[in-house]
């Protein structure tokens, strides 16, 4: 599996965790809908940052995933960032952002 794909899934996990309880019909909508799931890249982890308050702004479910620092990564540092929500407000977040 690539990383790009390990990555979706890891904050599919998460997203889908806060949706069961805070947004169950959207969780039902998505997984309807086939639970897509979209990689993209942003620079670094300030974008991530801005576009976890712009997706929170629209009251998407967002959850960014912080690194344990096991590895190659400084502990802490976020990511990930996993979307969940309507794809018109999700592009919004988005939209501007190329695939991994």
């Amino acid at each position: 599996m690539s990383s790009g794909k390990i990555a979706a899934q890891h904050a599919t996990l998460a997203c889908y965790k806060i949706a069961m309880t805070v947004n169950p019909k959207l969780l039902r909508q998505w997984d309807q809908a086939g639970q897509t799931k979209v990689v993209l890249r942003c620079t670094g982890e300030e974008e991530l940052l801005v576009l976890e308050a712009r997706a929170r702004s629209l009251k998407l479910c967002v959850r960014s995933i912080e690194d344990a620092g096991k590895t190659q990564i400084a502990a802490g540092s976020r990511t990930v960032l996993g979307i969940l929500g309507s794809g018109r407000l999700v592009n919004q977040v988005t939209g501007k952002l190329r695939l991994l």
